[in-house]
């Protein structure tokens, strides 16, 4: 009797249901914020910068863009190093990597040592949303990886929530060089915290119960009883949604050959290539535009440029949420949504007012509607791939944003040198155009009524 209670009690213990996924979902977000204080720092030290080194404006894109040469060459090398060696060899030893040159941007003692250790932190930081989406992908079960990726990507927008405020006050009182300092110090500690807490695997993980391990497997953990199939509500049906988004089931790509010869993988990264452009626009600019244009004094362009990317945290939630819950895992329509709404913001932006609470709340609205569907680019692969293909393909829509990343800021910089500011925003109109072409001839991957059950 005691054994059998035992034996009970031992059988009851092992389909305890842990959640350590959104633990691991946490330090990602942590790890995410982190990163992109990292690279988002550049874009309230460039007015300090560009003085200190007499820049143009065509030199000062040039210093913003790059990081994102070297994170765009970067990322296909760290799709197959991750698939290669797991994220938890690569992760530690980049965010490393990412934390020493930071610190390097601060000891920059001209443009060219400006230009190389920005080149070389895009190197760095490459691997990193690599490891991170996998891991995100090998964590999560298929309909919550809208919602995980979503709060991955307001993590890349709570960083430049978090630096203009904080930059300013630093820039203010201790100099600009310490802005970088004071960003890489955190990553060491978190390198190690992810080489302690995540493996690649979530059922090798000691802190994850074998229930949450066939949850996220999407392994039903016993057959399912007669009346609870019955009383369940119908599979709500998108015919005529699919019809517009070119919903259908795909065949998944399995291989690297595969994946490079896919159009829709290579759509996607032409249209991440667009928004991605946009948004370091947004980024890397706007607290130049603010000081040179409206004139804001330090505080408010730190109060201003963080604007749109509270909007984007909230977005980006917002977003994988409503893909996952409202839309049947479906991407695409975010994504249209962000294409089209970001054509208006931009105009919107030409007439821009120049009173600081008035043009903080329309950056607000720019940046929420801009990532609504951001997240969804990247998370749009799972459902084109495997799990093993899956690194490889983020890694080139990556490769295809981060070149975005890379280009747009250095036009940015031309086009101001040669136009005025209502060019820029007419550019970034036209280029959201582009993405909502380019997005409606891709496939939406959906499944059958059969996978969905099984």
């Amino acid at each position: 009797m005691h054994n059998a209670t035992v034996a009970a009690g031992s059988a009851a213990t092992s389909r305890t249901t842990t959640r350590y996924r959104w633990v691991v979902m946490g330090l990602i977000f942590i790890v995410y914020t982190l990163a992109a204080a990292d690279r988002a720092n550049i874009g309230i030290v460039l007015p300090f910068v560009k003085k200190e080194f007499a820049m143009s404006n065509t030199e000062a894109g040039a210093v913003v863009s790059l990081f994102f040469v070297g994170y765009a060459v970067m990322q296909i090398p760290a799709g197959f190093l991750v698939r290669r060696l797991g994220t938890r060899v690569v992760f530690p030893v980049f965010m490393l990597l990412t934390s020493l040159f930071t610190g390097l941007l601060g000891t920059s003692g001209s443009i060219l040592a400006m230009k190389l250790n920005r080149l070389a932190l895009g190197i760095a930081e490459a691997p990193l949303p690599v490891s991170m989406l996998s891991t995100v992908n090998r964590w999560f079960p298929a309909r919550e990886k809208g919602t995980a990726v979503g709060l991955f990507l307001a993590a890349a927008k709570f960083g430049p929530v978090i630096v203009p405020p904080l930059g300013a006050l630093i820039i203010a009182t201790l100099g600009w060089q310490y802005v970088f300092y004071i960003c890489a110090a955190p990553g060491i500690v978190f390198a190690v915290l992810w080489y302690v807490l995540v493996v690649d695997e979530p059922a090798r993980s000691r802190f994850v119960s074998a229930a949450e391990a066939e949850h996220i497997r999407d392994a039903p953990s016993s057959r399912p009883d007669a009346a609870a199939v019955a009383a369940a509500p119908p599979a709500r049906r998108f015919d005529r949604l699919d019809r517009v988004i070119r919903g259908r089931p795909v065949r998944l790509i399995a291989t690297a050959r595969e994946t490079f010869r896919s159009g829709n993988v290579w759509g996607l990264a032409l249209g991440y290539l667009m928004m991605t452009g946009i948004i370091n626009v947004i980024l890397a600019w706007l607290p130049t535009y603010l000081t040179t244009v409206k004139q804001f004094s330090l505080m408010n362009v730190g109060f201003v440029a963080s604007a749109p990317f509270v909007g984007g945290v909230l977005g980006n939630v917002i977003g994988g949420w409503f893909s996952d819950r409202v839309v049947g895992k479906r991407r695409k329509p975010t994504i249209l949504i962000s294409a089209v709404s970001t054509v208006f913001m931009m105009y919107a932006l030409i007439h821009a007012p120049n009173e600081p609470v008035t043009l903080a709340i329309l950056l607000f609205l720019t940046g929420f509607l801009l990532n609504v569907g951001y997240s969804s680019f990247t998370v749009y692969p799972a459902g084109l791939t495997t799990k093993d293909a899956y690194p490889l393909a983020v890694s080139v829509v990556n490769t295809g944003g981060q070149a975005g990343g890379a280009l747009f800021p250095f036009l940015t910089g031309l086009l101001l040198d040669a136009f005025s500011w209502d060019a820029v925003f007419l550019f970034l109109a036209a280029s959201a155009l582009v993405a909502l072409a380019v997005m409606l001839l891709v496939v939406e991957p959906v499944e059958t009524e059969a996978a969905a059950a099984g």
